[in-house]
């Protein structure tokens, strides 16, 4: 048994095209020879610090050449790649890291404030002086540690409805599936160069972007942050072929004032996901002759699940297409038989790309993963066609610039508020954001609650994309006989401006 799994990529990459680039950060370019030896010195470095097959190696920091050879490098060794969101607050991090039980963190310098207080064993620091001395030190010997495609290779955690996130497992095979399905429905080429801006900790920069583009041979050019001005340098420089972004980052770059005389003449491919495109946005790229491909994912589904193609970007506008290639998808009834077509259900979802289950949950694995099918808790229509229509959120997701916010997390937090009773955060529209949360309090008889007091007994402890922009007081919040929250009735009594 040999390694079949994603840390074997940069071997088989460098075995066939070893002088070609796999990344481009800043002025520095590594090719997939360098890569592949980079990555095996990284994995006896952290072989040397006890890490062994399973265990899990935890990641924090902006976009960098470092979060790649991590992954890489706890791949080949069959350890577990933890990437952690580097906007959360430190008792977030806290969590997954122990939630995780992480044996190993890698950290950039730049996150030094977040890490001080954190229980792990190992911590090292990526791309400065000290980790390029811990290569140099390294062996770089072929790493023999057998890994099949069914071993998880990453733990990403997404938000949990129920305040906690969980720890979504995928494989090496859910991932590279999704790579192939990413391939064949994009028309990927040997020489793609895709531009890395969208955060790798999340499931659509690594996996709609970056991996397939390395599977195929291609060049990834990371960037530390989205920045609209930058974007156009960097197309022009290096004739950025393929991006992907939320529609918060396209609309930026289409409102900058380089837009109009801006050579994107090198763009063939824009992915765009996190929230449906507005018509507008659609139509302001069309007039530069580019076309979105939308898509529908989840991280539970490493997550390409519908994809609409630029032939039907048009016709089917504010549709997430139909399946990927290697995925199938039905849009079902409670009873779990399909929908009539312009009738409502849940999207389930069935392919080699769905995980195998939530971190330490098997009760919550259980009831996501029931009858095969993976219950993603959103909502949608299916139109004669079999394009699929994503409605509504049956699990009341806010979609914040792609950062996804649940709402019970974010209550929970405002209720530990001494004159905060009740409460419910809804999403509310923003022209920067797509939307941003807003909270409806009932405060304690007799209290008189300020909203940026609120607001600010909150920082610290939450990310701040999760922090309500607004605050509403209201004298009660509308229930149930049983006392259930109608959210439903605080949208549309709360929900305008």
């Amino acid at each position: 048994m040999h390694n079949e799994g994603l840390g074997s990529w940069p071997a088989r990459r460098a075995r066939k095209t070893p002088r070609r680039t796999a990344l481009i950060h800043q002025d520095l370019a590594v090719s997939y020879a360098e890569l592949h030896a980079r990555t095996t010195r990284l994995a006896h470095a952290l072989r040397a610090a006890g890490v062994r097959h399973g265990d899990r190696v935890a990641y924090l920091g902006p976009n960098h050449p470092s979060f790649l050879e991590t992954l890489f490098a706890a791949g080949l060794l069959g350890a577990i790649f933890v990437p952690l969101n580097t906007r959360l607050a430190a008792p977030e991090i806290a969590y997954q890291l122990a939630d995780s039980g992480a044996k190993a963190l890698l950290y950039a310098p730049t996150c030094g404030a977040l890490v001080e207080g954190l229980d792990v064993a190992n911590r090292f620091t990526v791309g400065d002086a000290a980790y390029e001395e811990l290569l140099a030190a390294a062996s770089e010997e072929p790493v023999d540690v057998p890994v099949p495609l069914d071993d998880i290779a990453v733990i990403m955690y997404t938000s949990g409805t129920t305040g906690r996130p969980k720890g979504a497992m995928l494989t090496h095979g859910n991932l590279t599936w999704n790579a192939v399905n990413v391939l064949i429905d994009h028309d990927l080429t040997a020489d793609e160069v895709a531009l890395v801006s969208a955060p790798l900790f999340h499931t659509a920069g690594l996996n709609m972007l970056t991996l397939p583009v390395l599977l195929k041979g291609g060049t990834c050019v990371i960037v530390p942050a989205f920045d609209p001005g930058g974007t156009f340098d960097l197309i022009k420089r290096h004739r950025i072929t393929f991006m992907f972004g939320v529609p918060a980052m396209f609309d930026q770059i289409a409102r900058h004032p380089q837009w109009p005389g801006a050579d994107l003449s090198s763009l063939r491919i824009l992915t765009c996901g996190g929230s449906p495109v507005p018509t507008s946005l659609i139509a302001a790229y069309q007039e530069r002759g580019l076309a979105f491909l939308q898509g529908y994912g989840l991280t539970e589904a490493a997550p390409g699940t519908l994809f609409l193609d630029a032939e039907h970007a048009v016709t089917k506008a504010g549709s997430a297409g139909v399946p990927h290639f290697f995925s199938d998808v039905r849009v079902v009834k409670p009873d779990l038989t399909p929908v009539d077509p312009g009738e409502t259900g849940e999207v389930v979802v069935c392919g080699p790309h769905v995980m195998s289950g939530y971190w330490g949950l098997p009760e919550e694995t259980r009831a996501v993963l029931a009858d095969g099918w993976l219950h993603t808790g959103d909502a949608a229509r299916v139109d004669q066609d079999g394009y699929v229509t994503i409605v509504d959120r049956v699990k009341d997701m806010i979609i914040s610039g792609g950062e996804n916010i649940y709402p019970a997390e974010v209550e929970n937090a405002l209720l530990t508020h001494p004159d905060i009773v009740e409460c419910a955060v809804i999403g509310v529209p923003d022209e920067t954001w797509g939307e941003v949360g807003r909270a409806v309090v009932v405060c304690r008889e007799g209290a008189a609650l300020r909203a940026e007091e609120v607001l600010a007994s909150l920082s610290g402890r939450l990310a701040r994309y999760k922090i309500p922009k607004t605050v509403v007081v209201a004298d009660s919040l509308p229930r149930t006989a049983s006392g259930k929250l109608l959210k439903g009735d605080v949208r549309r009594r709360y929900g305008s401006s």
